[in-house]
């Protein structure tokens, strides 16, 4: 683990272009400030804590010059709301989904696209993001739309859950109207396994499934979990059809005007609470959200490879819908993860 730390932290500096010399900064002499950072997780969610972690960090290793404020759970609005913020300059900094960061660029979608990454090849695209030509291509993608990358936090992979009927294969989802964000190419999964996409709000979601607007949707269990979905949800499959991160972006303008001591402790901080919650968070609230899902009743079905493999031959035409629109390089780089 010391080891990966390392190399995780090493190679988020050199993607970002800043001097690594030492493994911590000298003591912060910078000016004194403030920064908003706002997301969507519920609490107790490995998203939520690692974004607490990062503050934690930044005050330490600042000494208390400089102090983060955490707006946690959706309280000043969607993923969309948010990012426009970042984007416009009246929030510092706003974490998005990948998919709902379709809303600013076409390109993150290409996460979406179901399968194109696996658990089993995760810690090839860790690296590709952190220190690989992949992470320096969203770079650029964010610097387009004013925005600046500052942390690809874990989100994991999507199941599909319903509170109407057992589910354990294909057949089973036709006919369920489910939740979906924005992205187009999961509004494209939806469709290819006979569901009505249904578009809501991350923070509409729980009340759309309670008054029967929506029949499911498609997320991660520690999500779900968090946001006490599964006070209604009954049922489960682990059918890990795509993955997705959530990103914490920065206005762009306000970031090239800090000092350049600040920009190295904040990135310095955004990569151990990154391994943090990569190494330690992340795996033990997916433990937590599985076993608290079983506790409240509902059926998890374990797909078996032959089951999982049937939902991505279904899926695949969304592939032939969509790949014309990403670049060639944008599509072979994430595509080399999986070797």
């Amino acid at each position: 683990m010391k080891k990966m730390f390392c190399r995780q932290l090493l190679a988020c500096f050199c993607l970002v272009g800043v001097a690594f010399t030492s493994p911590a900064f000298a003591a912060y002499d910078g000016p004194k400030f403030s920064f908003r950072v706002a997301h969507t997780t519920p609490p107790g969610n490995h998203i939520t804590l690692a974004f607490e972690k990062f503050k934690e960090l930044v005050e330490k290793k600042s000494d208390g010059r400089i102090s983060v404020q955490i707006f946690p759970n959706a309280m000043l609005g969607s993923d969309r709301v948010l990012m426009e913020g970042a984007q416009k300059g009246s929030l510092e900094m706003a974490v998005s989904s990948t998919p709902n960061m379709a809303n600013f660029s076409p390109l993150y979608q290409i996460f979406d696209l179901p399968y194109i990454t696996s658990p089993q090849n995760q810690e090839k695209l860790y690296a590709a993001i952190d220190s690989g030509e992949l992470g320096k291509y969203l770079v650029k993608v964010a610097h387009d739309i004013a925005l600046e990358p500052i942390m690809y936090a874990e989100y994991g992979y999507r199941n599909f859950v319903t509170i109407k009927k057992p589910i354990s294969s294909v057949k089973d989802l036709a006919g369920l109207k489910i939740r979906t964000t924005d992205s187009p190419v999961e509004v494209e999964v939806a469709k290819a396994l006979g569901m009505n996409p249904t578009p809501v709000a991350w923070g509409e979601t729980y009340t759309a499934l309670q008054q029967g607007t929506v029949d499911g949707e498609g997320n991660t269990f520690p999500h779900l979990y968090g946001a006490k979905h599964h006070e209604v949800l009954k049922y489960a499959i682990t059918s890990v059809h795509n993955y997705g991160m959530q990103v914490m972006m920065a206005n762009k303008k306000w970031w090239d005007k800090l000092d350049p001591k600040a920009q190295g402790l904040i990135r310095e901080a955004a990569a151990e609470a990154l391994t943090y919650q990569r190494t330690k968070l992340y795996p033990e609230n997916e433990a937590k959200a599985r076993e608290g899902f079983i506790k409240a009743g509902i059926k998890i079905v374990d797909l078996t490879p032959e089951q999982v493999e049937e939902f991505r031959v279904a899926t695949r035409p969304v592939w032939d819908k969509f790949m014309n629109q990403f670049p060639k390089e944008l599509v072979q780089m994430v595509l080399d993860t999986q070797k």
